[in-house]
Parts: structure tokens; C-alpha cells; sequence
């Protein structure tokens, strides 16, 4: 089967959740047997160039220069699509349409919906429509009003975030109603798919996991009384939940004696801001690898009150055997139990107070470590997710 993929960016090297994602996705369909081209914005930091093939998997990246997130004002597009509405990806789709038939367009992630008015012109062998596969990677319906919602900044991009959640809504429907195959990252997600679009085939399709794998480990009093978040957070709302979260537990943790070690990247200085704030918080910014500072801490934390989606960094906690401490609803899509396989909590503030018990309890927290790998080390095979995604393409 031959698809046409459109994504945001070329996904090597990993940097984020949606990377990973759409990365390995391509990579696992490629290994089921399809024949893939992908057309999305270069990354400097790859060593990709257009026209380079991979196994089954051709690239074509185009020059990386998104439209500001200001000119999506006067778009009916939200910005993260408005922003790969380029002269450059249109020419490249025009391109790659007039290259014979397409079995399937991929329009991964609310990012392509740009797309949407060029779909027409790319045919299967039967000169019938190209079927159109929507891999969504959050329910933006819902996603993007909640955090227009939850912001508490600058009142001028509070109204620019309301305004772009009724876009994103709109855009998402019109995806929705194009689409023949809808996938979703969790089941929580497709059901949400389900129930605005009943005739829609829809499927969850949650990530595999390909990264080290911890046969046993023993959590011991010789650690440091350390938690760890990991994350990256250009993107609003994994600020949003990063500044909520340290605010409330920086002053907890310093009165208990603890550390909050925060891993990973922002392009905004918000780290900087927040290292001039902070008394127990070690905010050490993007590393070369995470396994080090998962190996000397405790305790995972999941503070995202906002933001849907599956979080991807739970199967790096889970698989290195660090115990798990969340906001109530932020682990959709994985089988971790309350009590059982993590700890949840329904507050930031009693997260915190919560992490903090936990970390002297040692029995409890290779309980749960030991339980949360026994649940999850079975259902993340990227294997399955590339075969079941070509199957369901095909009876789509």
C-alpha cells in the first residue's frame, strides 16, 4: 500500500512526544509492508535530505520556515496548522500528487489540516479520491478550549488562545468529516471521536515503546530523596503545568528536605524565570540521555492538570522501573491502577504532599514499580501498532 504522509516536522532526532510518536508510527507501517513518502519540514538537526530513501520510507523535507503564530490571526486555520500552510509544503504536496496514484493520504496531526482543500486532486489507481487517514495525536476539540481555559498570563494571549481553540475546533471537525480512518492515541480519545462522529471508523492506536527496558531494580535508601519530571516544554500547556506544579511544591520540598529535578527543554527562558524562583527545584535543561537521572531518583511525577493525549514519558518511568506519582486523568491510555501501579492524586497541592510521604516509604514505592512494569510490559509494541495501522487502513 502507497501513502502520502504529511507531518509538522522531520521527527529525527526525537525531541518530544509528538516526534516520537509520529517517528516511530512511520517506521512500524514501514515495516508492515507500506510504502510510505513523507512530506513535512526539515529539522536542522537531521541528516535528511528530500528524496533520501530509508527502507520503505522516502523523505521530503522542505525549507523550516513556519508562518509566525501572529499572522494565523487573520487565518481561518488554528496556528498549529496555519503554520505549515507554507509555499514550500504546498508546492512539495502539488509535487508528490502528480507522482502516479496514492493508495492513502496521512494527515498526521491537526498540523495538516492545511491540507484539507488539496486532498482533491490526489487519486488512488482507480481514479477514485485518495482514502484520507487522520492519526490524531490529541482530542483538540476538548484539548484546546482547556487550555484557553486554564491560562493565567497575559490577558492578551488568553484572547488569542480562545480564539484559536474555536479554529482548532472547526479545523478538527472538517478533518473528521474527510476522513475514512480516524486513529487515537488512547481510548478516552476515541470515544470522545465516537460520539461526535458515529459513523466514522475509529480505532485507538496507542504508541509502542522501543527504549531500555529494566529487568529488575531495587529503590534503596542510598538514593538521593529525589522526584523527577521529564518533559519538554516549548508548548504552552506543558508549560502551563510545569509552572503551576513548581510553585506549589518547590516550597514543600525545600521545607521537607527533598529535591524536584526537572529534565528536558524550553525555548522560552522559562527556565531561566523559574531558576531564579526556586529553593528546591533542580531545573537542569535538555540532556544527552535520561536514564542516568531516572537510575538516582525516587519518584516520577506527572503534574499536567492540562493537556490530553498519551504521555509517553510514563513508558520511560514504567520500563526503567521508576514508581509513578500523578494528576488524576493524566496517564489515559496506560493500564497503571491507583494504589496498585501508581499514585494519583486530584490537586497539585496534594501531588506534592503526596510525593513527599512517598519518598521515604521504600516498600511501597518498589511495590508500585514492580507492579506498573508487570502491567504495561506486554502492550507497547510498535511491532502490532504498524500492523493493526495497515490493516485498518486497508478495510477502511
Amino acid at each position: 500500500m502507497r501513502y502520502l504522509w504529511l507531518t509538522w516536522i522531520d521527527p529525527a532526532p526525537e525531541h518530544d512526544g509528538q516526534r516520537i510518536y509520529s517517528g516511530r508510527l512511520i517506521d512500524a507501517v514501514s515495516a508492515a509492508g507500506g510504502e510510505i513518502e513523507v512530506l513535512c519540514f526539515a529539522n536542522k538537526n537531521s541528516p535528511r535530505r528530500p528524496g533520501v530513501a530509508e527502507g520503505n520510507v522516502r523523505w521530503w523535507p522542505v525549507p523550516c520556515a513556519p508562518h509566525s503564530p501572529f499572522a494565523s490571526i487573520f487565518s481561518p486555520l488554528p496556528n498549529i496548522a496555519y503554520r505549515s500552510y507554507t509555499a514550500d509544503m504546498r508546492r512539495g504536496l502539488h509535487a508528490l500528487a502528480s507522482q502516479g496514484h496514492w493508495d492513502t493520504v496521512v494527515l498526521d496531526g491537526l498540523y495538516a489540516g492545511w491540507a484539507l482543500p488539496h486532498l482533491e486532486r490526489i487519486r488512488a489507481a482507480n481514479g477514485e479520491p485518495a482514502r484520507v487517514v487522520y492519526v490524531s495525536h490529541n482530542h483538540e476539540s476538548s484539548l484546546r478550549p482547556d487550555i484557553a481555559q486554564n491560562y493565567r498570563g497575559n490577558p492578551v494571549k488568553a484572547a488569542l488562545l480562545r480564539h484559536d481553540a474555536v479554529k482548532s475546533i472547526r479545523t478538527e471537525r472538517d478533518i473528521l468529516d474527510r476522513s475514512n480512518l480516524i486513529t487515537a492515541i488512547t481510548e478516552e480519545d476515541a470515544t470522545r471521536f465516537r460520539e461526535s462522529h458515529p459513523g466514522k471508523r475509529i480505532v485507538a492506536l496507542p504508541p509502542g515503546y522501543s527504549g531500555r527496558r529494566l529487568s529488575r531494580r531495587c529503590i534503596t535508601a542510598d538514593l538521593p530523596r529525589r522526584a523527577v519530571i521529564l518533559g519538554s516544554f516549548d508548548w504552552v500547556a506543558k508549560s502551563m503545568n510545569l509552572e503551576e506544579f513548581i510553585a506549589v511544591a518547590d516550597p514543600r520540598f525545600a521545607a521537607a528536605g527533598a529535591e524536584l529535578q526537572v529534565i528536558g527543554n524550553s525555548d522560552s527562558g522559562l527556565l531561566d524565570t523559574l531558576r531564579r524562583q526556586v529553593r528546591a527545584t533542580n531545573l537542569v535543561g535538555e540532556v544527552p540521555e535520561v536514564e542516568s537521572y531516572l537510575e538516582n531518583s525516587r519518584i516520577a511525577i506527572v503534574p499536567e492538570r492540562t493537556g490530553g493525549g498519551f504521555k509517553l514519558k510514563v513508558l520511560d518511568y514504567v520500563f526503567n522501573r521508576l514508581p509513578v506519582a500523578a494528576i488524576v486523568g493524566s496517564v489515559a491510555g496506560t493500564p497503571l491502577r491507583p494504589l496498585e501501579s501508581i499514585l494519583t492524586f486530584d490537586s497539585l497541592e496534594r501531588l506534592a504532599a503526596g510525593v513527599i510521604r512517598a519518598l521515604d516509604d521504600l516498600p511501597l514505592l518498589n511495590r508500585l514499580q514492580d507492579c506498573a512494569y508487570a502491567a504495561c510490559v506486554d502492550r507497547f509494541d510498535w511491532r502490532r501498532r504498524g500492523e493493526s495501522f495497515v490493516a485498518e487502513t486497508a478495510a477502511a
